[in-house]
């Protein structure tokens, strides 16, 4: 291998099982992860055409995105839900599927559960029927999100046809001050880059911020990948990305773990490797940040005002005038104070163990504000057992917090946790779009779980630095 290459077409090339008349690559896809909402029509494809999956020990299936949070007891309230809950249940039965289901202790939000069973691994192809599926890039994996109709595909040849795209080296440089989270990073490359800057790119995240970043750090980070158009997000697997990874269920053991190390290590982009274009941002310019509109790049810095619609160029102001209708918000309003009703943790942007406790540092001791109802879902069974053994669900419960079961929940509300007519909510998830919450008038602000737990306690959007400072002294 050049040591001109990045990692993305090094795994790309590994990967590519011929070119197709179109131009694009036939993928071989190393592990296929499915869950109960984009999978039942992908199995039916399989049936009308005969098809059995090709390689059943290559996906893994969860259930996430109906899942109540509450009240479990099957059958579901929502006939829909158990309808899709009792589909991928025949569905891994009937082609041979490991499902981890309610009753499995590993099951939890697919973008969670993959990395923390050690499916995820540098030098894979990942592909999901979820936009999140990026996440997964956080390991040195390119991961892609994919529709029903390419779930189906891929069940049945385990291949994708892709076209290449270029990659561009993101770099983040300097150190993040206190009160500066992963999602202040992502929120803000988003913001700068714009949600159609990533098109027809992967994103190499680079530079000191990354190399200093936990494995839970990155996933954020490469999670939202999706959100500035990019067709994925990755780091390069250094020692940190090997310390997660031994000792986990489906990683190598032993012996083979070294040699598979040594080879994800291999795979990081050259010291001289080309990309077809670079940025790089400054950590010292990142505080914590907040979305004000309806696009997750309509963002400002928690000490900023909401720009006005004429400091945006022509083209935007049509989009930027329906943001601050539907939300409510005007020129040059302060974001910080701004009310909310419902401040929720979780996701797959941020309902791991790591989020928990920044939301439980914030929480301890104080309450959550009158009026406000504020939900904490981990984002995993596995998460939700460490933070219990760890006593972070009684900081919550204390402070006045629901403290639930793993799943989506109200990340996009396919499940009873749902915004009502108006509500704001202040959330840890990775999307703002209207409606997205659960109720077609609520509205979403992004932030950190440490900005949600500090927007619970105060009822409003508040800097959350100012609430870390005490235990700092």
């Amino acid at each position: 291998m050049s040591d001109k290459q990045n990692l993305f077409n090094k795994v790309w090339n590994l990967h590519a099982v011929g070119t197709l008349p179109s131009g694009q690559t036939q993928l071989f896809i190393g592990q296929h992860l499915i869950h109960e909402v984009t999978s039942p029509q992908a199995f039916e494809m399989l049936r009308e055409r005969n098809l059995k999956v090709m390689f059943p020990e290559r996906t893994l299936a969860t259930v996430d995105h109906i899942i109540p949070t509450e009240n479990q007891a099957r059958p579901f309230a929502d006939s829909l839900a158990e309808d899709m809950m009792s589909a991928i249940e025949k569905n891994c039965r009937e082609f041979g599927i490991t499902l981890l289901d309610l009753k499995d202790s590993r099951q939890g939000i697919v973008h969670v559960v993959g990395p923390e069973q050690g499916l995820t691994q540098p030098g894979l192809t990942i592909a999901c029927g979820d936009s999140h599926t990026s996440t997964h890039g956080a390991f040195g994996a390119i991961a892609f999100g994919i529709g029903t109709s390419q779930v189906a595909y891929v069940l049945a040849t385990q291949t994708l046809a892709m076209q290449r795209p270029k990659v561009r080296r993101v770099e983040v440089n300097g150190e993040l001050a206190p009160g500066v989270f992963a999602k202040d990073v992502t929120l803000y490359i988003i913001q700068k880059l714009g949600v159609q800057g990533g098109v027809g790119y992967a994103y190499e995240y680079a530079g000191d911020v990354f190399d200093r970043m936990t494995m839970e750090e990155r996933m954020t980070v490469c999670n939202m990948a999706i959100e500035g158009g990019a067709r994925c997000g990755y780091v390069n697997p250094d020692q940190t990305t090997v310390d997660y990874l031994r000792g986990r269920p489906f990683a190598p053991q032993g012996a083979d773990f070294d040699r598979a190390a040594e080879w994800w290590l291999s795979l990081a982009s050259g010291r001289d490797a080309e990309f077809d274009d670079v940025v790089t941002f400054d950590a010292a310019d990142i505080e914590p940040t907040v979305t004000w509109g309806i696009t997750p790049a309509q963002s400002v810095g928690v000490t900023q005002n909401v720009p006005s619609v004429a400091s945006f160029p022509e083209s935007e102001r049509k989009l930027v005038s329906e943001a601050h209708e539907y939300m409510g918000i005007g020129d040059d309003q302060p974001i910080e104070g701004t009310k909310i009703d419902v401040a929720f943790v979780g996701s797959c942007t941020n309902g791991r163990i790591s989020d928990l406790r920044e939301a439980a540092a914030v929480a301890k001791g104080r309450h959550v504000a009158e009026g406000v109802r504020a939900l904490i879902v981990p984002g995993s069974q596995l998460v939700a057992k460490q933070a219990e053994e760890e006593g972070l669900d009684k900081i919550f419960t204390e402070a006045g917090f629901q403290w639930r079961a793993a799943g989506c929940s109200m990340c996009l509300a396919m499940n009873p946790d749902k915004l009502q007519g108006r509500e704001v909510c202040a959330s840890s998830s990775n999307r703002n779009f209207k409606g997205r919450q659960g109720s077609p008038t609520g509205r979403t602000l992004l932030m950190s779980p440490a900005m949600v737990a500090a927007a619970a306690i105060n009822g409003a959007v508040t800097d959350v630095r100012k609430m870390l400072e005490p235990a700092a002294v």
